[in-house]
């Protein structure tokens, strides 16, 4: 069955304490919302829906730049009076769609593909009316709370704001995203009225309204309560990206790579790691890093955006890598920032080594070839190149091209006054 899929992202985010509307605030470099968008369209739906609000001009133009298979069509709630109501918004899109809708909140990132697979697949061969993703948490607070009959049948949804002290007892809660019979959703959400403590259309009340209608609702149950994690504080969005970075570094490690501390490894989700790789302790690895097998990482290291270390480098301690290039068995061992640079094969970077690479207008590259050794505290003013299995003497300053197998000193000459201490001292 075809299905197609709404986000609602209209809302403010009144507790995340910013002028930033609460689906752009970035996480991980990228913002919130786009990592459910993505993730919604590796299901290959007919069409996305985005519902925005607060901002609308800003979160649109923001989105429009996310590269994805299939584009979002942008959705405008005028007011934000509740869930319910953001759904209504796009009912003249919806109303000659017979297909499965699935609704989703902006702000749950940590969803996965495989999840919503499961819950469509769930829905559509029980015949359900509609279907809600559930978890069980230990703490509940803050949640709806799923509300099942004595024969363990979903009978509705009950806010907490609303629930009763026993009904907040129940651990097992609404993630806020659902399956709907899109025809059926449309009929029981003109029947949805405000009555409640918010004075807010809930699109909860569909559920009761359809069980009071005696259709079914399922309730698909998901081991994982962190993937319906919602973003809604500044908190919330730190320990996110930890669930992301952990989930990384679990990732690696069961494809052979070593992290001796997971909770200090600040891996990228979309960053790229070898076999026999070992990642030593607070290390920060951007998007768009590939790292070869066999290599060592850290500790301290700081690899940024297109960084690609081939098999056997070694990054050290407070190393600075960006947009370069390290071949295969090089040594930048600690203590240097690399920047716009090509290093070739066999070559070791000293400590304290600098590529200059900003003049302050424009960046210019930095190549190193094959075998050279650059000495200790050495700046590489770029655009400058380095010879195969060339030299540089510790502490220069490189401003011109070394040839193949020369040295370059490029220094003050040391000059020893002899006895010049005492003479000090008599003076």
């Amino acid at each position: 069955m075809e299905y197609r899929s709404l986000i609602l992202a209209a809302g403010k985010g009144t507790r995340m304490k910013s002028d930033l509307p609460k689906v752009l605030h970035p996480l991980l470099g990228r913002p919130v919302v786009n990592y459910i968008l993505q993730t919604v369209a590796q299901l290959g739906p007919e069409k996305i829906y985005l519902v925005i609000g607060h901002q609308a001009e800003l979160v649109q133009s923001a989105l429009e730049k996310v590269q994805l298979p299939v584009k979002p069509d942008f959705v405008l709630q005028r007011e934000q009076l509740g869930t319910g109501h953001a759904v209504m918004q796009a009912k003249e899109l919806l109303q000659d769609f017979s297909g499965i809708l699935l609704v989703l909140p902006g702000d749950a990132p940590l969803i996965s593909a495989a999840t919503l697979r499961g819950l469509l697949d769930y829905h559509q061969s029980g015949g359900y009316s509609a279907t809600i993703l559930t978890t069980v948490v230990d703490v509940p607070t803050g949640y709806g709370r799923i509300v099942r009959d004595s024969a363990g049948d979903v009978v509705g949804i009950v806010e907490e704001k609303d629930a009763s002290d026993q009904e907040r007892l129940i651990k097992e809660i609404n993630s806020s995203i659902y399956c709907f019979d899109t025809q059926l959703l449309l009929a029981c959400l003109g029947e949805i009225t405000a009555d409640n403590k918010q004075g807010e259309y809930y699109l909860t009340d569909v559920i009761k309204i359809l069980r009071q209608k005696d259709y079914q609702v399922g309730a698909y149950l998901t081991s994982d309560p962190t993937e319906v994690m919602g973003i809604n504080t500044r908190q919330e969005l730190a320990q996110a990206g930890k669930i992301l970075w952990r989930r990384k570094a679990d990732e690696l490690m069961s494809a052979g790579v070593t992290i001796l501390d997971p909770d200090t490894a600040y891996i990228h989700p979309e960053a790229q790691v070898g076999p026999d790789t070992i990642i030593y302790p607070a290390v920060v690895v951007a998007e768009d890093v590939v790292i070869g097998s066999g290599c060592q990482v850290g500790p301290f290291a700081y690899l940024r955006p297109g960084t690609r270390l081939a098999d056997g480098v070694k990054v050290g301690d407070f190393v600075e890598i960006k947009n370069s290039v390290v071949g295969h068995g090089s040594k930048v061992p600690h203590h240097s920032y690399i920047g716009d640079a090509v290093i070739g094969s066999g070559v070791n970077i000293g400590a304290g080594t600098i590529t200059c690479n900003y003049d302050g207008q424009k960046k210019s590259r930095t190549v190193i070839s094959d075998g050279a050794f650059i000495g200790s505290n050495t700046n590489l003013v770029a655009p400058v190149t380095v010879g195969e299995s060339a030299y540089i003497a510790a502490g220069s300053t490189i401003t011109k091209d070394i040839p193949d197998g020369a040295l370059g000193v490029a220094r003050s000459r040391q000059v020893n006054k002899e006895n010049w201490v005492a003479a000090r001292k008599k003076s």
